[in-house]
């Protein structure tokens, strides 16, 4: 009596629908299972793809993009489980992404196609340093849709993908090695052939500083005040700015240690001499000046 009561309530419509109680159970069942499949199967395509030693930033694309579709045949297999008509509904989404189209969202599809460019010809990478559209940071992600950035003072930066690829890229840390410029002016009265070998005697003795390319000083401006040398010192990538940070103090000490001046903005005023034009003015009558 009790199993006729329980298959009387499972068979009882929901309000509204046309699907059964026993059917909505079994397709939640069914959308549960899905999802946990999704998770698993992304896990172990991640797995397998990472024995081919592809790059980071193609693995996490390629996961995220079959994780996206397999999700949207859970989310069919679902409705079906529910009975109702899934041609229908691919039917329907295949006008709604015309539409899409027609109203002029094509950007949502560039966004697509250059994401999957930016992860097969792979420009940047994940963890690089690089600049996108204007934008300075670290690569967090690529996504289908955009792409993330982390800034040194630790803001996201969202860039859709198809400003990533339809602009230039500058990667900063692809090269192994780097070269670090150190700007510095001398004042014209300075020895200059004695300010551009301490500035090599310096750059020389640093530890990080790479022995080939050597170092080199050249004069890049007679400025207003000054005569500006640039410090030119080779290293790697990770040292950058390490080399640079102790180049700039390094000059500096170096410089006011063996009396070569690093002179300031200034400015020269010239006075001339008034008091024989103010005498002939007051001769002629124009008026009185008072000189004392």
């Amino acid at each position: 009596m009790d199993g006729e009561v329980s298959n009387g309530i499972l068979e009882q419509m929901i309000p509204y629908t046309d699907i059964t109680l026993s059917r909505l159970i079994f397709a939640m069942a069914v959308l549960i299972a899905g999802i946990f499949t999704v998770k698993l199967l992304a896990r172990i395509f991640r797995k397998g793809i990472e024995k081919a030693k592809l790059p980071d930033l193609t693995m996490h694309f390629l996961e995220n993009f079959l994780s996206i579709l397999l999700y949207v045949i859970v989310a069919l297999v679902f409705l079906k489980s529910l009975g109702l008509d899934v041609d229908s509904y691919v039917v329907g989404l295949s006008a709604v992404i015309g539409l899409v189209l027609g109203l002029g969202m094509q950007d949502t599809f560039t966004n697509i196609a250059s994401g999957v460019w930016v992860a097969a010809v792979r420009p940047i990478d994940m963890g690089e340093m690089v600049i996108l559209n204007g934008q300075t940071g670290k690569v967090k992600s690529v996504g289908i849709m955009s792409t993330e950035l982390l800034t040194a003072d630790n803001q996201l930066i969202t860039i859709p993908n198809k400003l990533v690829w339809g602009s230039s890229i500058v990667n900063m840390t692809r090269m192994p090695t780097r070269r670090a410029s150190v700007d510095v002016g001398i004042s014209y009265s300075s020895d200059i052939e004695q300010a551009i070998k301490i500035a090599i005697d310096l750059m020389k003795r640093h530890p990080l500083v790479l022995q080939d390319p050597g170092p080199s000083v050249i004069a890049t401006e007679l400025a207003n005040s000054s005569v500006n040398l640039q410090l030119r010192a080779w290293t790697k990538t990770g040292d950058l700015m390490a080399v640079k940070n102790n180049l700039t103090a390094g000059i500096f000490e170096a410089y006011k240690r063996e009396g070569i001046e690093i002179p300031f903005p200034q400015m020269d005023i010239h006075v001339k001499e008034i008091k024989r034009e103010a005498t002939e003015i007051q001769a002629k009558g124009i008026g009185i000046i008072n000189l004392d």
